[in-house]
C-alpha cells in the first residue's frame, strides 16, 4: 500500500514538473519587484507569499466561474528565482494531469487583478504577468459633480462679463466728462479777435470796455 502511495505521488510529482515549466503550454510567467515598489518596507518573497499568490490564483479562477472548484493545490509554481520570478500553470481539478486553457486563466487574472496587486501591495508595473496585458484602473470619479463644476464655470465667465461692462462704462462716462469739462474750459477763456489786423481783446459785455481815448480827454478836465 505504502509503494503504491509514493508511486502515485512519483507519477503525480513528475506530470506536474511536465505541465509547469519555462514556455509550456498555458503556462504564465510572473516577474515581481517588491524592492522597487515598497523601498525599506519590501518584504521578502517566501514560501508564505507563495501559497498567498497560489490562494489568490484559485481565488481569481472560481470567481471567474461561479461552477469552478479550482483548489490551492491547483496552482503549480516552478522555476522561481531570487529576483523574484516564476512560472505558474493551473491544473483542471477533475483531472489533476491537464492545464487549464491559457484563456480562461488569462480572463481570471484581469477579473481580479486589483485584488490581487492589493494583496501583495504591488501594481501592474511591480507584479507583472508577462503574458497578461495589464488592465486599465477604473476612471478616478471627482469628489464634486461635473455639472456644477461646469456651472461655477459659467457663472464665473458671466460675473466676469458684467464686471467688464460695469468698469468699462464707468471709464467711458469719466472720458466723456474729462471731455466736455476741457471744452467748457475752452469757451470760458478769453477769445481774442482780429480787428484790421490787429488782435484786440473781447469786449466785457457786463463790466463795459473804456475807450482809452475818452478816458484822457476827462483827465484834462477837473470837476467843478
Amino acid at each position: 500500500m505504502l509503494r503504491t502511495l509514493l508511486l502515485t505521488l512519483s507519477v503525480v510529482a513528475i506530470a506536474h514538473a511536465e505541465l509547469c515549466k519555462p514556455d509550456a503550454q498555458n503556462a504564465f510567467k510572473v516577474r515581481i519587484s517588491i524592492k522597487t515598489a515598497l523601498g525599506d518596507n519590501a518584504y521578502a518573497w517566501d514560501a508564505n507569499e507563495e501559497y498567498l499568490f497560489k490562494a489568490m490564483v484559485a481565488f481569481a479562477m472560481r470567481r471567474y466561474s461561479s461552477k469552478s472548484t479550482t483548489q490551492i493545490s491547483n496552482v503549480l509554481l516552478c522555476n522561481v528565482t531570487d529576483r523574484v520570478s516564476f512560472w505558474f500553470v493551473v491544473t483542471d481539478s477533475s483531472k489533476n494531469v491537464t492545464t487549464v486553457p491559457g484563456s480562461e486563466v488569462e480572463a481570471a487574472i484581469r477579473m481580479n487583478r486589483n485584488r490581487i496587486n492589493s494583496a501583495f501591495l504591488l501594481t501592474d508595473k511591480t507584479l507583472q504577468f508577462l503574458k497578461i496585458t495589464s488592465t486599465l484602473s477604473p476612471p478616478v470619479e471627482p469628489s464634486t459633480p461635473v455639472w456644477l463644476i461646469v456651472f461655477g464655470v459659467v457663472l464665473c465667465l458671466i460675473v466676469a462679463g458684467i464686471v467688464f461692462l460695469i468698469v468699462s462704462g464707468i471709464q467711458k462716462h469719466k472720458k466723456k466728462n474729462k471731455e466736455s469739462t476741457e471744452r467748457e474750459n475752452l469757451e470760458e477763456k478769453v477769445e481774442v479777435t482780429l480787428e484790421n489786423g490787429i488782435p484786440c481783446e473781447a469786449l466785457d459785455l457786463k463790466a463795459g470796455h473804456i475807450n482809452g481815448i475818452f478816458a484822457a480827454d476827462d483827465e484834462r478836465f477837473t470837476s467843478l
